[in-house]
């Protein structure tokens, strides 16, 4: 029920991006939602709905300008070209200010890639007001975690090879460092594991992390 539109970044130009809302509700909150390093695909979409089903505006940035990875080489290729900077405080700080204009308050959430780009935004992008991280840890010279001021939530995978459970265990011991409102979860799970189309997906801890991501929504946007 979505469509792709154009929003325009801090810099002036535009960026692309697939937008949906809840019927009638041109005003709900918002949530931009990251894409793993497949690009937006339709998984990321079906991730999309999910959040508008709930009561959500969501958009979603195509940071990959309509392209899409076809198999892991591809993505991580596609992956190591993003200019992450640029990602998260012009791509994903203009879909935040895209649905600031019509809601009062707005999230970010995403996965893999994406989740590194949700505590970038959380870190960089003044408008975010709540920010939730699936498998996801920035490198410590992307910014200072103990310094964020918005609520983050975190998912982590004790069998990750893409982010070790203890780059996470250090990661959350910087938000306890600096009094960062947080949670953090972990679950005996693989990278990906909330990815339905990919070969790690565990039906139990996403059911499971999806929960805790929409409570904590629901408290911090429209609590």
């Amino acid at each position: 029920m979505g469509k792709q539109i154009e929003f325009t970044r801090p810099d002036g130009a535009t960026a692309p991006g697939f937008y949906a809302e809840p019927d009638g509700r041109p005003n709900a909150p918002g949530i931009v939602v990251i894409q793993e390093w497949w690009g937006l695909n339709d998984q990321i979409k079906r991730i999309g709905q999910q959040w508008t089903d709930a009561g959500y505006r969501v958009l979603i940035p195509d940071l990959y300008r309509g392209e899409k990875a076809l198999d892991a080489a591809e993505a991580e290729h596609k992956m190591d070209d993003l200019d992450f900077s640029d990602a998260a405080t012009q791509d994903v700080r203009g879909a935040v200010q895209y649905l600031k204009q019509d809601s009062a308050s707005v999230g970010v959430i995403g996965f893999c890639m994406g989740g590194v780009l949700a505590v970038l935004a959380a870190m960089h992008v003044p408008e975010t007001d709540v920010a939730v991280s699936w498998y996801g840890i920035p490198p410590e010279e992307a910014g200072d975690a103990s310094a964020i001021d918005v609520p983050l939530q975190c998912h982590f995978a004790t069998q990750d090879t893409f982010f070790p459970i203890e780059q996470a265990d250090a990661f959350e011991k910087k938000l306890e460092a600096g009094h960062v409102a947080h949670e953090c979860y972990r679950y005996e799970a693989q990278h990906a594991f909330g990815n339905e189309d990919w070969d790690y997906y565990d039906p139990e801890a996403s059911k499971l992390a999806w929960q805790r991501s929409m409570a904590f929504f629901e408290h911090h946007l429209k609590g």
